[in-house]
């Protein structure tokens, strides 16, 4: 299971990166797209947050300029790679409230998982939100990663 997540979140690092640099290229980023990666970026924060019993820095849909997003980035990597490295029972069950302050209890596996496949979903809505702008996207499928 290790090995399993930490391709995952290598491919979900690659992805996010490839993001980071080329807004960062950009002369006008879309706003819409701004919105939805700092929500990438803060869920992934505040789902590790959970599973290590702290407190979240970030708001669910709290904004960061494009210039903070590759060390928010970097640091969310890091600490789901320290998770999946120290976790010896993706099965365990934790409970958590979520941003309206509802209780829930998923297993660890289950929101691992959860972080990749947000990233993946909302990394789908911006490249449509760059093809609205008129900017072409970059391939960020998984099988393009693994070629």
């Amino acid at each position: 299971m290790k090995v399993f997540f930490n391709q995952l979140f290598d491919y979900n690092f690659y992805c996010n990166k490839q993001l980071v640099e080329m807004c960062s290229d950009l002369e006008i980023v879309p706003e819409k797209s701004i919105e939805l990666f700092s929500h990438v970026l803060n869920a992934h924060h505040i789902w590790n947050a959970r599973l290590n019993g702290k407190k979240s820095e970030y708001d669910v849909f709290q904004m960061h300029d494009i210039e903070a997003w590759g060390d928010i980035h970097y640091e969310n990597q890091r600490n789901s790679f320290e998770i999946t490295t120290n976790t010896d029972d993706f099965d365990k069950r934790l409970d958590y409230e979520n941003s309206k302050g509802r209780l829930f209890t998923n297993t660890v596996r289950d929101i691992l998982f959860h972080i990749i496949n947000h990233s993946t979903h909302h990394r789908g809505q911006i490249a449509a939100d760059f093809r609205n702008n008129g900017i072409e996207p970059i391939p960020l499928d998984y099988i393009f990663y693994k070629r």
